[in-house]
């Protein structure tokens, strides 16, 4: 996991829930499929964070990007404001949340696609086939 890999992910599901925000209150089809697109693309996006990191990481980092990234998009595009200025407050802790998580700006290892079918199945089926 990295900075970068979580921002994108962030960035994947603001579309996903633009698209569905857009869905819910007018209906259509190109917003569901606009929405549906954005989450596909977050099931990979989190494939990629997660190989060689922890849930507990990935999740923590994910959340704090994502509410902060998403807040301000829809601050700034959509026009959406909070009702109580504690609620401000809460972002900023939120951004010193993100700051004591110290996300790495690069991967350590480099992305593998994992197989599909668990190497331990994989390896059952060879040894019985040889």
């Amino acid at each position: 996991m990295s900075l970068p890999q979580i921002i994108g992910l962030t960035c994947v599901e603001i579309v996903g829930d633009f698209g569905f925000k857009q869905f819910a209150n007018k209906g259509g089809w190109v917003p569901f499929a606009i929405g549906t697109i954005g989450y596909i693309g977050v099931v990979g996006m989190l494939i990629v964070s997660l190989q060689h990191s922890t849930v507990l990481m990935v999740n923590s980092a994910w959340d704090g990007i994502s509410g902060l990234l998403e807040s301000a998009a829809a601050y700034l595009f959509l026009g959406e404001r909070f009702h109580n200025p504690l609620q401000y407050l809460g972002m900023f802790l939120v951004a010193l949340g993100l700051y004591f998580l110290r996300i790495p700006m690069t991967k350590k290892k480099s992305f593998e696609w994992p197989d599909l079918f668990a190497t331990k199945v994989s390896a059952l089926a060879h040894s019985k086939i040889g």
